[in-house]
Protein backbone atom coordinates (compact mmCIF):
# COMPACT_ATOMS: atom_id res chain seq x y z
CA UNK A 1 0.00 0.00 0.00
CA UNK A 2 1.26 3.60 -0.53
CA UNK A 3 0.31 4.67 2.68
CA UNK A 4 1.72 3.26 5.91
CA UNK A 5 -1.22 1.77 7.04
CA UNK A 6 -1.45 2.74 10.51
CA UNK A 7 -2.11 6.35 9.05
CA UNK A 8 -5.27 4.21 7.28
CA UNK A 9 -8.49 5.46 8.98
CA UNK A 10 -10.62 2.86 11.55
CA UNK A 11 -12.95 2.36 8.14
CA UNK A 12 -10.09 2.10 5.83
CA UNK A 13 -8.00 -0.60 7.62
CA UNK A 14 -11.42 -2.65 7.52
CA UNK A 15 -11.84 -2.28 4.18
CA UNK A 16 -8.67 -3.07 2.99
CA UNK A 17 -8.79 -5.90 5.12
CA UNK A 18 -11.60 -7.21 3.54
CA UNK A 19 -10.92 -6.77 0.15
CA UNK A 20 -7.27 -8.55 0.67
CA UNK A 21 -5.28 -5.40 0.11
CA UNK A 22 -3.74 -5.62 3.74
CA UNK A 23 -2.82 -8.58 5.54
CA UNK A 24 -4.41 -8.45 9.44
CA UNK A 25 -1.04 -9.41 10.74
CA UNK A 26 1.16 -7.09 9.12
CA UNK A 27 -0.98 -4.48 10.16
CA UNK A 28 -1.15 -6.34 13.62
CA UNK A 29 2.72 -6.53 13.74
CA UNK A 30 2.86 -2.46 12.28
CA UNK A 31 0.69 -1.49 15.36
CA UNK A 32 2.88 -3.03 18.09
CA UNK A 33 5.81 -1.61 16.12
CA UNK A 34 4.57 1.90 16.20
CA UNK A 35 3.42 1.98 20.10
CA UNK A 36 6.89 0.44 20.97
CA UNK A 37 8.56 3.78 18.63
CA UNK A 38 6.12 6.60 19.42
CA UNK A 39 4.81 5.84 22.80
CA UNK A 40 8.06 6.58 24.99
CA UNK A 41 7.10 9.98 24.19
CA UNK A 42 3.21 10.75 25.59
CA UNK A 43 2.73 7.25 27.48
CA UNK A 44 -0.72 6.53 26.21
CA UNK A 45 -0.13 2.70 26.21
CA UNK A 46 -0.41 1.53 29.87
CA UNK A 47 0.06 -2.50 28.43
CA UNK A 48 0.14 -4.12 25.18
CA UNK A 49 0.52 -8.03 24.80
CA UNK A 50 1.57 -9.22 21.21
CA UNK A 51 0.90 -13.18 21.98
CA UNK A 52 -2.61 -12.31 22.79
CA UNK A 53 -3.52 -9.51 20.04
CA UNK A 54 -2.17 -12.81 17.92
CA UNK A 55 -4.54 -15.23 19.29
CA UNK A 56 -7.57 -12.68 19.11
CA UNK A 57 -6.59 -12.17 15.66
CA UNK A 58 -6.14 -16.08 14.60
CA UNK A 59 -9.83 -16.21 16.11
CA UNK A 60 -11.40 -13.49 14.58
CA UNK A 61 -15.18 -13.63 13.05
CA UNK A 62 -16.07 -12.02 10.07
CA UNK A 63 -17.55 -9.03 11.47
CA UNK A 64 -17.63 -4.96 10.94
CA UNK A 65 -13.55 -4.65 12.05
CA UNK A 66 -12.50 -7.85 11.09
CA UNK A 67 -8.41 -8.55 11.94
CA UNK A 68 -8.64 -4.24 13.17
CA UNK A 69 -6.45 -3.55 15.94
CA UNK A 70 -8.24 -1.14 18.76
CA UNK A 71 -7.08 0.40 22.59
CA UNK A 72 -9.42 -0.32 25.49
CA UNK A 73 -8.92 2.12 28.45
CA UNK A 74 -7.93 0.46 31.62
CA UNK A 75 -10.90 -0.11 33.10
CA UNK A 76 -12.40 -3.34 30.91
CA UNK A 77 -11.43 -6.91 32.02
CA UNK A 78 -9.71 -8.91 28.97
CA UNK A 79 -9.69 -12.91 29.03
CA UNK A 80 -5.49 -12.44 30.08
CA UNK A 81 -5.79 -8.98 32.43
CA UNK A 82 -7.48 -7.22 35.08
CA UNK A 83 -8.14 -3.98 34.33
CA UNK A 84 -6.30 -1.36 37.01
CA UNK A 85 -8.48 1.80 36.77
CA UNK A 86 -4.88 3.44 36.34
CA UNK A 87 -3.84 2.79 39.96
CA UNK A 88 -2.05 0.04 41.86
CA UNK A 89 -5.26 -2.01 41.70
CA UNK A 90 -8.71 -1.74 41.24
CA UNK A 91 -10.42 -1.82 44.80
CA UNK A 92 -14.05 -2.76 42.34
CA UNK A 93 -13.39 -6.77 42.77
CA UNK A 94 -13.08 -6.56 38.82
CA UNK A 95 -10.63 -9.51 37.49
CA UNK A 96 -9.69 -11.03 34.39
CA UNK A 97 -12.42 -12.19 32.16
CA UNK A 98 -14.69 -11.42 29.19
CA UNK A 99 -16.51 -8.02 30.27
CA UNK A 100 -19.04 -6.85 27.84
CA UNK A 101 -17.03 -4.17 25.42
CA UNK A 102 -14.53 -7.28 24.79
CA UNK A 103 -17.26 -9.66 23.73
CA UNK A 104 -18.58 -6.68 21.59
CA UNK A 105 -14.97 -5.72 20.58
CA UNK A 106 -13.91 -9.70 19.20
CA UNK A 107 -17.36 -10.51 17.89
CA UNK A 108 -16.77 -7.89 15.53
CA UNK A 109 -13.80 -9.09 14.64
CA UNK A 110 -12.04 -6.41 16.24
CA UNK A 111 -8.52 -7.35 17.93
CA UNK A 112 -7.75 -5.73 21.16
CA UNK A 113 -4.19 -4.33 20.76
CA UNK A 114 -3.53 -2.61 23.92
CA UNK A 115 -4.90 -1.09 27.12
CA UNK A 116 -4.40 2.84 27.17
CA UNK A 117 -3.61 5.11 29.92
CA UNK A 118 -5.92 7.06 32.32
CA UNK A 119 -6.21 9.45 34.90
CA UNK A 120 -5.94 7.45 38.20
CA UNK A 121 -9.46 5.65 39.31
CA UNK A 122 -10.91 8.22 36.84
CA UNK A 123 -11.34 11.58 39.02
CA UNK A 124 -9.66 13.93 36.90
CA UNK A 125 -10.15 15.63 33.73
CA UNK A 126 -6.27 15.74 32.77
CA UNK A 127 -4.51 12.87 32.76
CA UNK A 128 -1.72 13.41 35.09
CA UNK A 129 -2.01 11.61 37.55
CA UNK A 130 -1.31 7.94 36.95
CA UNK A 131 -0.33 5.11 38.62
CA UNK A 132 1.49 4.60 34.89
CA UNK A 133 3.04 8.00 34.69
CA UNK A 134 1.29 11.12 33.44
CA UNK A 135 -0.20 11.05 29.72
CA UNK A 136 1.38 13.69 27.65
CA UNK A 137 -0.79 15.07 24.50
CA UNK A 138 0.73 14.30 21.04
CA UNK A 139 0.66 17.99 20.04
CA UNK A 140 2.74 19.00 22.66
CA UNK A 141 4.00 16.04 24.79
CA UNK A 142 4.88 18.17 28.20
CA UNK A 143 0.88 19.11 27.97
CA UNK A 144 -1.79 17.07 29.49
CA UNK A 145 -3.59 14.54 27.03
CA UNK A 146 -6.52 15.22 29.29
CA UNK A 147 -9.07 13.00 31.59
CA UNK A 148 -10.20 10.40 32.72
CA UNK A 149 -9.32 8.63 29.12
CA UNK A 150 -6.27 10.58 27.84
CA UNK A 151 -4.43 7.28 26.77
CA UNK A 152 -7.32 6.70 24.49
CA UNK A 153 -7.60 10.12 22.79
CA UNK A 154 -3.19 10.21 22.61
CA UNK A 155 -3.16 7.05 21.29
CA UNK A 156 -5.71 7.74 18.42
CA UNK A 157 -4.29 11.17 17.52
CA UNK A 158 -0.61 10.03 17.63
CA UNK A 159 -1.96 7.19 14.98
CA UNK A 160 -0.76 4.05 17.48
CA UNK A 161 -4.61 3.13 16.75
CA UNK A 162 -7.03 4.30 14.47
CA UNK A 163 -9.62 3.75 17.38
CA UNK A 164 -9.74 2.99 21.09
CA UNK A 165 -12.26 2.79 23.85
CA UNK A 166 -13.12 5.60 26.07
CA UNK A 167 -15.44 6.10 29.30
CA UNK A 168 -17.43 9.20 30.31
CA UNK A 169 -18.58 10.02 33.36
CA UNK A 170 -18.26 13.55 33.79
CA UNK A 171 -16.95 14.33 30.47
CA UNK A 172 -13.54 11.78 30.22
CA UNK A 173 -14.35 10.99 26.53
CA UNK A 174 -14.79 14.66 25.33
CA UNK A 175 -12.09 16.21 27.86
CA UNK A 176 -9.34 14.67 26.13
CA UNK A 177 -10.82 14.19 22.45
CA UNK A 178 -10.69 17.75 22.61
CA UNK A 179 -7.46 18.45 24.29
CA UNK A 180 -5.88 15.93 21.41
CA UNK A 181 -7.57 17.30 18.13
CA UNK A 182 -9.42 13.61 17.88
CA UNK A 183 -13.51 12.69 17.84
CA UNK A 184 -15.48 11.58 21.27
CA UNK A 185 -18.37 10.12 21.75
CA UNK A 186 -20.36 9.30 25.14
CA UNK A 187 -23.28 7.16 24.09
CA UNK A 188 -26.04 7.63 25.34
CA UNK A 189 -26.37 5.67 28.80
CA UNK A 190 -27.27 2.03 29.32
CA UNK A 191 -26.62 0.91 25.46
CA UNK A 192 -23.09 -0.65 26.84
CA UNK A 193 -23.01 -3.84 29.12
CA UNK A 194 -21.42 -3.34 32.33
CA UNK A 195 -20.01 -6.72 33.19
CA UNK A 196 -16.12 -6.38 33.74
CA UNK A 197 -16.36 -2.34 34.03
CA UNK A 198 -14.10 -1.08 36.89
CA UNK A 199 -17.25 1.52 37.05
CA UNK A 200 -19.96 -0.43 36.09
CA UNK A 201 -21.71 0.66 39.21
CA UNK A 202 -21.89 4.54 37.99
CA UNK A 203 -24.88 6.19 37.17
CA UNK A 204 -23.18 8.93 34.87
CA UNK A 205 -20.65 6.65 33.14
CA UNK A 206 -20.28 4.74 30.15
CA UNK A 207 -18.43 3.80 27.47
CA UNK A 208 -17.89 5.29 23.88
CA UNK A 209 -15.79 5.30 20.37
CA UNK A 210 -12.46 7.76 20.27
CA UNK A 211 -11.19 7.82 16.96
CA UNK A 212 -10.10 10.38 14.15
CA UNK A 213 -13.82 11.46 12.48
CA UNK A 214 -16.94 10.99 12.51
CA UNK A 215 -17.51 7.81 10.55
CA UNK A 216 -14.80 6.21 12.26
CA UNK A 217 -16.65 6.55 15.19
CA UNK A 218 -19.57 5.97 13.61
CA UNK A 219 -18.30 2.18 12.80
CA UNK A 220 -16.56 1.73 16.48
CA UNK A 221 -19.35 3.57 18.55
CA UNK A 222 -22.09 0.93 16.45
CA UNK A 223 -19.77 -2.09 17.21
CA UNK A 224 -20.01 -0.68 21.23
CA UNK A 225 -23.70 0.15 21.43
CA UNK A 226 -24.78 -2.98 19.20
CA UNK A 227 -27.06 -1.50 17.27
CA UNK A 228 -26.13 0.54 13.84
CA UNK A 229 -25.68 4.43 14.17
CA UNK A 230 -27.41 4.83 10.65
CA UNK A 231 -25.47 8.09 8.75
CA UNK A 232 -29.26 10.66 8.51
CA UNK A 233 -29.06 14.23 6.99
CA UNK A 234 -27.60 17.16 8.65
CA UNK A 235 -28.84 19.67 6.93
CA UNK A 236 -31.60 21.64 8.01
CA UNK A 237 -31.04 20.85 11.75
CA UNK A 238 -31.91 23.19 14.82
CA UNK A 239 -29.06 24.06 17.09
CA UNK A 240 -30.04 26.13 20.71
CA UNK A 241 -26.40 27.85 21.79
CA UNK A 242 -26.90 28.46 25.91
CA UNK A 243 -24.36 31.67 24.77
CA UNK A 244 -25.36 33.58 28.62
CA UNK A 245 -24.35 30.05 30.55
CA UNK A 246 -21.38 27.85 28.77
CA UNK A 247 -19.89 30.75 26.17
CA UNK A 248 -18.81 32.90 28.70
CA UNK A 249 -15.67 32.98 30.57
CA UNK A 250 -13.79 30.81 28.08
CA UNK A 251 -10.11 31.10 26.33
CA UNK A 252 -10.41 33.71 23.38
CA UNK A 253 -9.06 31.62 20.87
CA UNK A 254 -11.77 29.23 22.47
CA UNK A 255 -14.39 30.79 21.88
CA UNK A 256 -13.26 31.95 18.49
CA UNK A 257 -12.97 28.68 16.53
CA UNK A 258 -15.62 27.13 18.41
CA UNK A 259 -18.13 30.28 17.41
CA UNK A 260 -16.78 29.86 13.78
CA UNK A 261 -17.63 26.49 13.77
CA UNK A 262 -21.20 27.50 14.26
CA UNK A 263 -20.97 29.66 11.21
CA UNK A 264 -19.90 26.89 9.34
CA UNK A 265 -22.61 24.37 10.40
CA UNK A 266 -25.13 27.51 9.59
CA UNK A 267 -23.20 28.46 6.05
CA UNK A 268 -24.52 24.68 5.60
CA UNK A 269 -27.93 24.32 6.28
CA UNK A 270 -28.49 24.11 9.99
CA UNK A 271 -30.41 27.08 12.10
CA UNK A 272 -28.91 28.13 14.89
CA UNK A 273 -31.21 29.99 18.09
CA UNK A 274 -30.24 31.08 21.73
CA UNK A 275 -31.53 28.70 24.14
CA UNK A 276 -31.37 28.31 28.19
CA UNK A 277 -30.97 25.58 29.99
CA UNK A 278 -32.63 25.90 33.57
CA UNK A 279 -30.45 24.76 36.61
CA UNK A 280 -27.48 24.60 34.84
CA UNK A 281 -25.62 26.39 37.32
CA UNK A 282 -25.39 23.53 39.34
CA UNK A 283 -24.14 21.55 37.34
CA UNK A 284 -20.49 21.31 38.77
CA UNK A 285 -21.65 20.13 42.19
CA UNK A 286 -24.48 18.05 41.27
CA UNK A 287 -21.68 16.08 38.77
CA UNK A 288 -18.65 15.96 41.04
CA UNK A 289 -21.17 14.32 44.18
CA UNK A 290 -22.46 11.22 42.74
CA UNK A 291 -19.14 11.02 40.30
CA UNK A 292 -17.53 10.85 43.78
CA UNK A 293 -19.30 8.89 45.75
CA UNK A 294 -21.43 6.41 44.08
CA UNK A 295 -18.48 4.12 43.96
CA UNK A 296 -18.24 3.47 47.62
CA UNK A 297 -20.79 0.75 47.94
CA UNK A 298 -18.80 -1.17 45.40
CA UNK A 299 -15.17 -1.06 46.69
CA UNK A 300 -13.84 -4.11 48.62
CA UNK A 301 -12.50 -2.62 52.30
CA UNK A 302 -9.19 -5.31 51.93
CA UNK A 303 -8.93 -4.10 48.53
CA UNK A 304 -8.57 -0.23 49.32
CA UNK A 305 -6.56 -0.69 51.87
CA UNK A 306 -4.10 -2.47 49.78
CA UNK A 307 -3.86 0.19 47.01
CA UNK A 308 -4.35 3.33 49.65
CA UNK A 309 -0.58 3.51 50.11
CA UNK A 310 0.09 3.48 46.42
CA UNK A 311 -2.30 6.33 45.52
CA UNK A 312 -1.21 9.71 45.07
CA UNK A 313 -1.63 12.20 47.95
CA UNK A 314 -4.48 14.04 46.11
CA UNK A 315 -6.39 11.09 44.84
CA UNK A 316 -6.03 10.11 48.46
CA UNK A 317 -7.60 12.79 50.59
CA UNK A 318 -10.23 12.57 47.66
CA UNK A 319 -10.99 9.08 49.12
CA UNK A 320 -11.18 10.16 52.34
CA UNK A 321 -13.35 13.07 51.68
CA UNK A 322 -15.88 10.94 50.19
CA UNK A 323 -16.81 8.73 53.25
CA UNK A 324 -16.67 12.21 55.32
CA UNK A 325 -19.33 14.00 52.45
CA UNK A 326 -23.14 13.44 53.97
CA UNK A 327 -25.83 11.60 52.17
CA UNK A 328 -27.87 14.58 52.05
CA UNK A 329 -25.58 15.88 49.74
CA UNK A 330 -26.04 13.09 47.31
CA UNK A 331 -29.59 13.50 47.68
CA UNK A 332 -29.73 17.25 46.90
CA UNK A 333 -27.88 16.48 44.00
CA UNK A 334 -29.91 14.17 42.52
CA UNK A 335 -32.71 16.66 42.68
CA UNK A 336 -30.74 19.09 40.81
CA UNK A 337 -30.34 16.10 38.32
CA UNK A 338 -34.12 15.87 37.85
CA UNK A 339 -34.11 19.29 36.92
CA UNK A 340 -31.84 19.25 34.05
CA UNK A 341 -33.39 16.22 32.91
CA UNK A 342 -36.87 18.08 32.40
CA UNK A 343 -34.83 20.91 31.25
CA UNK A 344 -33.12 19.36 28.61
CA UNK A 345 -36.30 16.92 27.85
CA UNK A 346 -38.04 20.55 27.00
CA UNK A 347 -35.72 22.01 24.98
CA UNK A 348 -35.11 19.28 22.88
CA UNK A 349 -38.92 19.41 21.90
CA UNK A 350 -37.48 22.79 20.16
CA UNK A 351 -34.04 21.94 18.86
CA UNK A 352 -32.40 19.01 17.31
CA UNK A 353 -29.11 19.48 18.97
CA UNK A 354 -27.32 21.94 21.46
CA UNK A 355 -23.64 23.22 21.16
CA UNK A 356 -21.16 24.81 23.16
CA UNK A 357 -17.06 24.32 23.59
CA UNK A 358 -15.77 21.14 24.97
CA UNK A 359 -13.58 22.78 27.35
CA UNK A 360 -12.71 26.17 28.44
CA UNK A 361 -9.60 26.44 27.34
CA UNK A 362 -6.70 24.48 25.46
CA UNK A 363 -4.63 21.59 26.88
CA UNK A 364 -2.62 22.83 30.24
CA UNK A 365 0.61 21.89 31.27
CA UNK A 366 1.29 18.40 32.40
CA UNK A 367 3.84 20.28 35.62
CA UNK A 368 0.91 22.80 36.21
CA UNK A 369 -2.50 21.55 35.45
CA UNK A 370 -4.01 25.16 35.67
CA UNK A 371 -5.49 27.07 32.88
CA UNK A 372 -6.29 30.89 32.41
CA UNK A 373 -9.55 32.04 31.48
CA UNK A 374 -10.20 35.82 31.48
CA UNK A 375 -11.68 35.88 35.04
CA UNK A 376 -8.32 34.46 36.18
CA UNK A 377 -6.59 30.87 37.02
CA UNK A 378 -8.08 28.05 37.63
CA UNK A 379 -7.50 24.15 38.29
CA UNK A 380 -8.50 22.20 34.78
CA UNK A 381 -10.84 20.18 36.60
CA UNK A 382 -12.81 22.33 38.86
CA UNK A 383 -13.93 24.78 35.26
CA UNK A 384 -13.30 21.50 32.44
CA UNK A 385 -16.68 20.09 34.22
CA UNK A 386 -19.35 22.57 33.64
CA UNK A 387 -19.24 22.29 29.88
CA UNK A 388 -18.98 18.11 30.19
CA UNK A 389 -21.09 17.10 33.35
CA UNK A 390 -24.68 17.67 32.09
CA UNK A 391 -24.24 15.08 29.31
CA UNK A 392 -24.07 12.56 32.43
CA UNK A 393 -26.36 13.89 34.91
CA UNK A 394 -28.87 13.31 31.84
CA UNK A 395 -27.51 10.53 29.83
CA UNK A 396 -27.73 12.12 26.50
CA UNK A 397 -25.51 11.50 23.86
CA UNK A 398 -22.76 14.58 23.50
CA UNK A 399 -19.69 14.44 21.56
CA UNK A 400 -16.55 16.72 20.81
CA UNK A 401 -15.25 17.04 17.60
CA UNK A 402 -11.86 18.94 16.59
CA UNK A 403 -12.66 22.09 15.18
CA UNK A 404 -9.55 24.90 14.94
CA UNK A 405 -6.19 25.42 16.75
CA UNK A 406 -4.62 27.74 19.04
CA UNK A 407 -2.05 29.98 17.80
CA UNK A 408 0.14 27.72 19.40
CA UNK A 409 -0.91 24.71 17.67
CA UNK A 410 -3.03 23.35 20.20
CA UNK A 411 -6.25 21.73 19.15
CA UNK A 412 -9.84 23.04 20.50
CA UNK A 413 -12.94 21.12 20.11
CA UNK A 414 -16.82 21.80 19.78
CA UNK A 415 -19.45 19.81 21.71
CA UNK A 416 -22.50 18.56 20.57
CA UNK A 417 -25.14 17.40 22.68
CA UNK A 418 -28.73 15.59 21.28
CA UNK A 419 -31.33 13.70 23.01
CA UNK A 420 -31.66 10.80 24.26
CA UNK A 421 -30.57 7.77 21.66
CA UNK A 422 -29.73 10.24 19.04
CA UNK A 423 -26.86 9.45 18.86
CA UNK A 424 -26.49 8.91 15.03
CA UNK A 425 -27.47 12.40 14.94
CA UNK A 426 -23.93 13.97 16.41
CA UNK A 427 -22.11 11.92 14.07
CA UNK A 428 -23.95 13.57 11.09
CA UNK A 429 -23.84 16.64 12.08
CA UNK A 430 -19.72 16.66 12.70
CA UNK A 431 -19.50 14.78 9.22
CA UNK A 432 -21.40 17.93 7.83
CA UNK A 433 -18.50 20.35 9.75
CA UNK A 434 -15.80 17.66 8.55
CA UNK A 435 -17.59 18.45 5.06
CA UNK A 436 -17.69 22.59 5.82
CA UNK A 437 -13.82 22.43 6.92
CA UNK A 438 -12.76 20.86 3.76
CA UNK A 439 -11.53 18.24 6.66
CA UNK A 440 -8.73 20.26 7.92
CA UNK A 441 -8.99 19.71 11.42
CA UNK A 442 -10.26 15.80 11.52
CA UNK A 443 -7.26 15.22 9.21
CA UNK A 444 -4.45 17.01 10.73
CA UNK A 445 -1.31 15.23 12.20
CA UNK A 446 -0.07 16.31 15.77
CA UNK A 447 4.01 16.97 15.24
CA UNK A 448 4.90 13.66 16.96
CA UNK A 449 3.27 11.59 13.99
CA UNK A 450 4.86 14.30 11.11
CA UNK A 451 8.50 13.99 12.88
CA UNK A 452 8.09 10.56 13.01
CA UNK A 453 7.04 10.30 9.89
CA UNK A 454 9.87 12.38 7.98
Amino acid sequence: MSEHPQDLTLREQARAIASGELDPTELLEATLARIEERDPAINSIADSFGNESARMLAEAPEGPLNGVPVAVKDQFALPWRAPRDGAFANPFGVGAGESGIYRRLRDAGAVVVAVTNMHEFGLGSTGHLSAYGPCGNPWDPARCAGGSSGGSAAATSARLVAGAVGTDGGGSIRFPSGYCGVTGLKLTWGQIPVDGFTHGYLSLGTAGPICRDAEDARLLGSVLAGRPLEAGMARGLRVGVPRLQFWNDLDPEVEQACAEALERLEDAGTRMHDASIEGAEHTVIATVLPLSMEGIPSTKPAAIAEVEPHLSPLIRALTKYQLLTPGAALLKAGRVRALLRRSLASLFAEFDLLAWPSLPAPAPPIADPRVRLPSGDYPADFVNVRLGGIANLTGVPALSLPCGFTRSGLPIGLQLLAPWGEDARLLDAAALLEEATERRYVDAAPPLAERAAA
